[in-house]
């Protein structure tokens, strides 16, 4: 059975991401695909869901599992292929195989086994991340990216925006996003070491590569900053199972060379917000949720 490219419910995300316009370049995806499909050798098996574009799994000409990155904002792309360029060799960061950056194209090496490291739980493999963290913020940004400042005022101008009117409202008022906005603002500003942030380094997108691979870093939203904004969800992670910020820190700091708690802590404070929105819009009050809420003070 042919694998459905794009459906209501990947349209409908991609819509509330980039408007209307999205929809000619959902329309016109299969014949892109089938494109690309022909030039690179793949021939497609499975689709991703995504929040701005689409994931597709492909088996190559040569047997070898791809990924195929697709993304009507070609910018997207373009900062991801050059972030990946940069980290190229880098065992723990996927590897470009090709590019069609006018296309907003992406062909990746394939991730087996390629779970989501979010689905390891309390097994978590702390050294595999401290080691993940390690290799990707030791490499010399190139010029060109634009700064973490930037992309956290990108992150609160969309976290406003999905704000205004939610379920979350009536508990994260506008007021403590501002307040949050500005401290994140400081930190970023705020002189410091300058790396490659990968920016969206969550469980979500390291991939589980296998014994002989280990833990893989996906899909960056890169800038150059302050490498503590990429501790976040890690160090916060021990929180969700009923410990405390501190037991994140203790579990990452004997694997990660120049681990700064106070510059960390300082970054969960000022992203609390946005880490409790979409949890709050389920209308769920955990216990995490309800010490991540007590950060945003």
């Amino acid at each position: 059975m042919a694998v459905v490219l794009i459906d209501d419910e990947a349209r409908a995300r991609l819509v509330a991401r980039f408007g209307e316009d999205v929809t000619a370049w959902c329309d016109a995806l299969p014949a892109l695909v089938t494109r690309l499909a022909a030039r690179w050798g793949l021939t497609v098996v499975d689709a991703k869901p995504g929040n701005t574009g689409r994931t597709l799994i492909c088996a190559g000409d040569d047997g070898a599992k791809k990924v195929l990155k697709l993304t009507p904002d070609h910018a997207i792309a373009e900062s991801e292929a050059a972030a990946l360029r940069a980290w190229d060799g880098c065992s723990r960061v996927v590897q470009v195989l090709a590019t069609a950056l006018a296309d907003g194209a992406i062909l990746l090496e394939g991730i087996d086994p390629g779970t989501q490291l979010g689905e390891a739980g309390a097994n978590l493999p702390w050294a595999e991340v401290g080691d993940l963290l390690a290799q990707i913020h030791v490499v010399r940004p190139p010029s060109g990216f634009s700064p973490l400042e930037d992309r956290v005022a990108f992150m609160y101008r969309l976290a406003e925006r999905r704000l205004r009117g939610s379920v979350a409202e009536a508990t994260l008022s506008l007021e403590t996003l501002d307040r949050a906005r500005l401290r994140a603002l400081a930190l970023a500003t705020g002189g410091g070491a300058r790396s490659i942030v990968h920016g969206d380094l969550h469980p979500g997108n390291v991939l589980d590569g296998g014994p002989g691979r280990g833990a893989v870093a996906i899909d960056p939203r890169p800038s150059v900053g302050d490498p503590a904004f990429d501790l976040v969800d890690w160090v916060t992670l021990p929180m969700r199972e009923g410990g405390t910020l501190e037991d994140g820190f203790d579990a990452i700091a004997p694997h990660l060379p120049g681990f700064d708690a106070e510059r960390v802590r300082a970054w969960c404070v000022a992203l609390s917000p946005l880490v409790v929105m979409r949890p709050l819009d389920r209308g769920e009050r955990t216990p995490f949720v309800e010490a991540m809420l007590q950060m945003t003070a």
